[in-house]
């Protein structure tokens, strides 16, 4: 259960209930669920209609529904980077799936994270199974939808080839017609844009970071497969695994708005063990 309490400010007073909780990111349908709990909404200890004024002074609380089912937890360990009674940052490991499938019952993200969450499992963004680095959770559904779509990341891949100048890919993404897995470039997928800046190179290969304008499945891997630099370890889309066993792809930084609070985060997680074997010998062209 999440208790969140308001003090009205000056320039709240006279304001509705149901306009103040709307314009702190409160959605109709938890508003509605709210409305039907005994102590949903609670105006100076007493309970409120979303129709009732408020006035300077007031403490206005909320207390937020415990919805949805949790997986099994899991006794996994669980590297976590940062929590509070919100949210939760934790750095994934590769080969873990974030979320339960007909293939992975027990072994996901989902299932080691439990232990930790008594509301339903809601991360906020997805990485794939191979795929390392930070993934954020949401520990109730009003901090899942304040931070939907407004999570800047910044993802480190290695790729075939050197890169010596930042740039951009453009290029519409949609699933192969012989596949249900894989991606490719078409003119009639949706759009997507992948922006990348060149961190350090070995003559063979290099460390880049990436930014990505859109969200599609696989993007970062069929992008730099389509201009020919494909991921080192990404057989899917021609990287080569001799040195690595998996997609070189990590999520190092992610910056956002705390939902609740409003505080700027910067959160950071660092390489795994063999992303940094392969950069050990790199030489840098930026600070990373």
């Amino acid at each position: 259960m999440r208790i969140i309490r308001f003090k009205i400010s000056d320039n709240e007073n006279n304001e509705q209930i149901k306009s103040f909780l709307t314009r702190f990111g409160v959605s109709s349908s938890l508003l509605k669920s709210l409305k039907q709990s005994d102590d949903g909404i609670l105006l100076n200890k007493s309970r409120a209609r979303s129709v009732d004024h408020l006035h300077t002074g007031d403490i206005l609380e909320i207390t937020l529904p415990t919805e949805g089912k949790m997986p099994v937890p899991s006794e996994t360990p669980l590297s976590i980077i940062y929590e509070d009674e919100d949210i939760i940052a934790v750095s994934k490991p590769p080969f873990m799936p974030v979320h339960e499938s007909r293939n992975h019952i027990g072994d996901t993200l989902s299932n080691a994270a439990a232990a930790h969450i008594t509301d339903s499992f809601r991360a906020v963004y997805r990485l794939d199974r191979d795929t390392s680095g930070i993934v954020l959770i949401a520990k109730n559904r009003l901090a899942a939808g304040k931070l939907a779509g407004k999570v800047r990341k910044d993802y480190y891949a290695i790729v075939r080839g050197v890169i010596k100048t930042p740039g951009t890919i453009e290029a519409p993404i949609r699933r192969m017609d012989s596949s249900i897995i894989k991606r490719c470039v078409s003119e009639d997928g949706e759009k997507a844009v992948t922006h990348y800046f060149p961190v350090a190179a070995d003559g063979k290969n290099t460390l880049l970071k990436i930014n990505l304008e859109t969200g599609k499945t696989h993007q970062i891997r069929v992008h730099f497969s389509y201009i020919g630099h494909p991921l080192l370890g990404d057989t899917l889309y021609g990287g080569d695994d001799s040195k690595i066993n998996r997609q070189a792809l990590h999520c190092r930084d992610i910056y956002f708005t705390h939902p609740i609070t409003g505080e700027k985060f910067h959160l950071t997680c660092d390489f795994p063990q063999d992303i940094r074997e392969l950069t050990a010998h790199f030489v840098c062209s930026a600070r990373l």
